[in-house]
């Protein structure tokens, strides 16, 4: 076998499957360097004359066509209002790190660090990824108290520092996804994630109603196919680089994005799902999406996200987000549904 030209660890220090396809992966690094290099001069000539990073028509596409990894902290922050909240409370991460501090949060933090991201090797090898990684999850459980701590925010938190290289930067850009694009996903009663995996179904119900209704009859809930994909915002669940390339719209576009990624790892494997017999076949399916040839080829796969599942505007999730938190209510208390 040939030897590859490509680590067996990636640039944020994950370590790649031992199955990894380094010869489609080359083949793809060829031509994606080359849009690389483009993206980054055309990066370099805004944020090198100083101009704007406030939401514009230009820097939508901009985004979308993917941020380079040195610029990615500085215009996240921008571009999600990140800056601006930075800006309003100055010195309140240091603030927050002075205390004082409530030791049960502390205890559960410490405990859930050697658990993020165990095979990383800045976090497998130095102590100090998981010291910044604790400020930042100590810090937030002490700002927003309805939200504490609770798990998968150590894996936005770790992926959030591992590319900024900033625990402050980490700390507002957490804020943002948590309190403002992600809001009552992480609360203890978690309503917002329950409410948008079924806003999901609903959108697969509308989009691809023969799939719907093949999870349907097998039984399958929407909740165990896709809670981490909504929790972890597909980290842990797709190739590093394709999960930074969702983030940069993310933090411009907001969590519809999350639902057009979802949409398209369905549609592009749609065939797949409805040849699953049963239950456990079709669980297994959905993991196997996640696999998908094409989402190791980020750029590709970005521009299908916004092809494939057709039209999704932000007016048709909130309806949807109305109906499914009615039928919430509704079942909650029957005799008001009648």
């Amino acid at each position: 076998m040939a030897t590859s030209c490509f680590s067996n660890v990636d640039e944020y220090g994950f370590e790649r499957p031992h199955n990894f396809n380094y010869e489609t992966y080359e083949e793809f690094m060829s031509e994606y360097l080359k849009v690389l290099a483009k993206r980054a001069r055309k990066w370099a000539e805004i944020i090198g004359e100083g101009r704007s990073l406030e939401r514009s028509i230009t820097i939508k596409r901009y985004v979308r066509k993917g941020i380079p990894g040195e610029h990615r902290g500085l215009v996240w922050l921008s571009v999600s209002g990140g800056e601006e909240l930075r800006h309003n409370f100055h010195n309140l991460y240091q603030q927050l790190l002075i205390g004082p501090h409530d030791s049960h949060v502390s205890d559960i933090i410490k405990t859930d660090l050697p658990r993020t991201f165990p095979d990383n090797i800045f976090f497998n090898n130095t102590d100090r990824h998981q010291r910044q990684l604790f400020n930042i999850l100590l810090a937030f459980a002490h700002h927003n108290r309805q939200v504490g701590y609770c798990q998968g925010l150590n894996y936005i938190a770790g992926l959030l520092l591992l590319v900024t290289k900033s625990e402050e930067t980490a700390f507002w850009l957490l804020k943002v996804l948590i309190e403002r694009i992600l809001p009552e996903y992480y609360t203890p009663t978690m309503k917002g994630l329950i409410t948008d995996i079924d806003v999901l179904a609903e959108l697969v119900k509308i989009k691809m109603p023969d799939v719907y209704q093949h999870v349907t009859n097998m039984g399958l809930p929407w909740a165990v196919i896709t809670t981490k994909w909504f929790i972890c915002l597909f980290a842990e669940v797709l190739p590093t680089e394709t999960t930074l390339r969702i983030w940069d719209c993310l933090f411009y576009e907001g969590n519809k994005i999350v639902f057009r990624v979802a949409l398209t790892l369905i549609k592009r494997n749609k065939e797949n799902l409805l040849a699953c017999q049963d239950f456990t076949e079709l669980a297994e399916c959905f993991k196997d999406i996640t696999k998908d040839s094409i989402v190791l080829q980020c750029h590709d796969f970005m521009q299908s996200i916004f092809k494939l599942p057709g039209s999704l505007p932000s007016s048709t999730i909130l309806k949807l987000r109305t109906k499914v938190e009615q039928s919430h209510k509704d079942q909650l208390n029957p005799r008001a549904g009648r």
